[in-house]
């Protein structure tokens, strides 16, 4: 067999945040690495087909409740028609380089970097926030040990205070008409020391302290 035509040098990646709402997405596998795709797709609200002879009870669960279809059986070529993308995650190393070769979409064999077009950052979210960091494919374990360092620098009040940013923002939009006074305000929702305040004094100083500028700011706009 020929190299598969999705194959892709170390190092020349794209980031990307990718819209997977109703795509239509196959994960083939049916082991733990294969659930732990699923669910995280799941969360993405992807339209999701799982293809293995057998599959975890967890992803059973899923298919009892209508939240993937499965079809039990090994992978074959036609499966990934109209696929926006598909994850490979068998213990066969035939069948993923059959479905890298075969796919017509974006990508993914698990471990395997070279048969891929895309590659699976690790990631932290903080609700709204994701951070994501990727070594190329280089080492995976580098790339969760950054992770974690960063979930101890960016806990649970960044997520309330993005959150509060949401209604906040939309009302500098509407009551801040100068433009430029407009740009300085939202500029200093996430400064250092705004960064600082959420850190030190928490989710609830931050919001009165955003709240206050606002009111300055749209003061001094009109």
């Amino acid at each position: 067999m020929p190299e598969p035509p999705n194959l892709v040098l170390p190092g020349v990646y794209y980031p990307v945040f990718l819209n997977l709402k109703d795509k239509k997405i196959v994960v083939v596998g049916g082991g733990k690495v294969a659930e732990r795709k699923m669910l995280a797709l799941l969360r993405a609200g992807a339209d999701l087909t799982v293809i293995s002879p057998e599959i975890t009870g967890k992803i059973e669960r899923e298919k009892k409740r209508g939240r993937i279809k499965h079809i039990r059986r090994q992978y074959r070529k036609g499966d990934l028609t109209g696929v926006f993308l598909v994850i490979a995650a068998t213990d066969s190393s035939a069948i993923n380089e059959k479905i890298s070769y075969d796919a017509p979409c974006l990508v993914n064999i698990v471990d395997t970097p070279r048969l891929c077009n895309f590659i699976v950052p690790s990631v932290m979210k903080r609700g709204a926030m994701t951070i994501a960091i990727s070594t190329a494919g280089i080492s995976p374990a580098l790339s969760r040990s950054i992770r974690k360092e960063l979930e101890k620098l960016y806990q649970s009040e960044f997520s309330g205070y993005l959150e509060s940013l949401r209604s906040i923002r939309a009302e500098a939009l509407k009551g801040i008409g100068d433009k430029r006074k407009r740009a300085e305000f939202l500029k200093s929702l996430a400064s250092e020391e705004m960064l600082g305040i959420l850190r030190e004094k928490g989710y609830g100083e931050a919001k009165r302290r955003a709240v206050d500028l606002l009111k300055k700011a749209k003061r001094k706009g009109d």
